[in-house]
């Protein structure tokens, strides 16, 4: 059965009913605290990589009986110019870099978007856990979890302006259609980790960007 939430609020600037599938379902018993780590990861870049080793290090210092819980967002979006990776895509990216950089203790859950800010956190802990430790470079998310009672460390993105998601997305659409894979993994490299830009390479995860508008509507 498709399960799907219904609420009232205010989206792109409209009142209105919104409905948005619940994918996945939270899980019937809540998952221990942690230090959390939010994000999209469309994709996994060297910015997020930079946060999670900052993240990591805090961790092992400060308290290192906590797992490392990542947190991936918009689970439930459909596939658009600015949601061109499912989950489980955006997943087994940040799997892979795990791997490769042998962190231990990690736990990744995913989150589906509600499209309402102030009850934003207590959904989010349904997936999560509660009040543990909130890692983040975003302020308004920081603000968001200092004020639901959390424990907040800020730690500024490395490199901003390279490292911004749209940024990111709109250099891997430009090599979408390129035939020079060498080429494309040398450039991805630079904001993207080199393991990840394998994987969207080797799964041909670069073409769709080509064929998408910003809705998702396929071009043509």
């Amino acid at each position: 059965m498709d399960s799907r939430l219904y609420f009232y609020g205010r989206f792109d600037g409209v009142e209105g009913l919104s409905e948005l599938p619940m994918i996945p379902t939270p899980p019937e018993v809540t998952p221990s605290s942690g230090v959390v780590v939010l994000g999209r990861f469309q994709p996994f870049h060297l910015g997020h990589a930079s946060l999670l080793n900052a993240a990591n290090k805090w961790r092992n210092e400060k308290a290192p009986n906590l797992n490392l819980i990542i947190a991936i967002g918009s689970s439930n979006r459909e596939e658009s110019l600015k949601n061109p990776w499912s989950a489980e895509e955006r997943s087994a990216m940040i799997e892979i870099w795990i791997s490769e950089m042998d962190i231990q203790n990690v736990e990744v859950v995913l989150i589906p978007d509600i499209e309402d800010l102030p009850n934003w956190v207590a959904h989010a802990e349904q997936y999560h856990g509660t009040a543990g430790v909130f890692f983040t470079s975003d302020a308004p998310s920081a603000g968001l979890y200092e004020d639901a009672g959390w424990e907040v460390y800020t730690e500024p993105l490395e490199n901003r302006e390279s490292f911004e998601g749209w940024r990111v997305r709109e250099t891997s659409r430009m090599l979408s259609t390129i035939g020079d894979e060498e080429a494309v993994r040398e450039v991805l490299s630079q904001t993207i980790p080199s393991v990840v830009v394998d994987y969207l390479v080797s799964n041909d995860s670069l073409r769709r960007l080509a064929f998408l508008r910003e809705g998702g509507e396929p071009v043509g």
